[in-house]
């Protein structure tokens, strides 16, 4: 009888203390400590030169971290350039239209052909005299004719050239040469962009964690040069259970416990998926839902930054 009435009573104890065990795991997500990792690639497939900077080295935006061998794209630079200058002569020589030297052939010619016309036409009239006469045939005066018109031909032909010389080089030759400096020009840009990319920076302030390639090797275009952990401080990417995610926003402060410190550490919620990593097909019922899990990222105070990545953390969930 005696140990029937302790029976209730010891049962209720047993589930006092599982449901606080169940109690805490429940209010605490799991995951480990991260920072974001930033791949910069190869532009090109060169040969690897240089690395300036050790694996392991906190770095700033803008520091050179690789590399590659430039002189084939230097060449290509070279040539572009060139091409620009090229477009540039030729504008330069459309504007500037003929030279005086030119105008002054020109016009020496206006004055031989003018000469040679006025020769022809005396020819013509004397062999046109001389036909009334009798004295020659047609045929001397019909090629008289043909000598004549052809000098006046050449004449009108000089002239128009002259013409055009003095009027200067048409507006849309002009534009024309405007237009293939521009191209030029942009070729340019391009190519010395793409030398330029030959060159791996520092995207952002961060550790470098990673050179994949050595020294000396040729890489492949696309393939990761440098890889680096960005941030000061790590995050730490926990899975939020599915009756916890309504209670949880972006910018919320939440304790995060990390193994290997006795202390909390404060941090706040800078990112939380609104889909769950596990969806079954069929509809979910209770129990089912609760099995869901959604990514969250809390980041860590500054203080933080000399946590490494990989340890695991708990975040204290509301």
């Amino acid at each position: 009888m005696l140990s029937s009435l302790f029976r209730p009573a010891a049962a209720g104890v047993v589930c006092l203390f599982l449901a606080g065990c169940f109690g805490e795991d429940g209010n605490v997500a799991l995951g480990t400590l991260e920072r974001d990792r930033v791949a910069l690639t190869a532009t090109a497939n060169e040969v690897l030169v240089e690395l300036p900077v050790a694996q392991g080295t906190f770095v700033k935006k803008g520091t050179v971290l690789a590399r590659l061998d430039p002189a084939e794209q230097q060449a290509v630079v070279n040539q572009a350039r060139a091409e620009v200058q090229k477009a540039k002569a030729n504008l330069q020589k459309l504007e500037n239209g003929a030279r005086e030297e030119v105008i002054a052939k020109a016009r020496a010619m206006v004055a031989g052909a003018r000469a040679e016309l006025l020769d022809a036409e005396s020819t013509f009239k004397r062999a046109k005299d001389l036909t009334a006469r009798g004295t020659t045939s047609q045929a001397k005066l019909d090629s008289a004719r043909a000598a004549r018109d052809a000098a006046a031909a050449s004449l009108d032909n000089a002239e128009e050239e002259l013409k055009e010389l003095m009027a200067g080089t048409r507006a849309e030759d002009l534009d024309i040469a405007r237009a293939e400096l521009a191209a030029a020009e942009a070729s340019v840009e391009t190519q010395e962009k793409i030398l330029a990319d030959l060159t791996i920076t520092a995207s952002r302030d961060g550790m470098l964690d990673n050179l994949p390639w050595n020294l000396g090797e040729r890489v492949t275009m696309g393939s990761p040069i440098a890889v680096m952990l960005a941030g000061k401080a790590p995050y730490a990417r926990v899975y939020i259970p599915e009756p916890h995610r309504v209670k949880i926003s972006e910018g919320d402060k939440l304790e995060v416990r990390i193994d290997g410190l006795d202390e909390p550490v404060d941090g706040f919620v800078r990112w939380i998926s609104s889909e769950p990593s596990f969806t079954p097909y069929y509809a979910l019922n209770q129990t089912e839902r609760a099995r869901l899990m959604y990514v969250a990222e809390i980041q860590l105070p500054d203080s933080a930054a000399d946590l490494p990545n990989g340890v695991p953390a708990q975040v204290v969930l509301p």
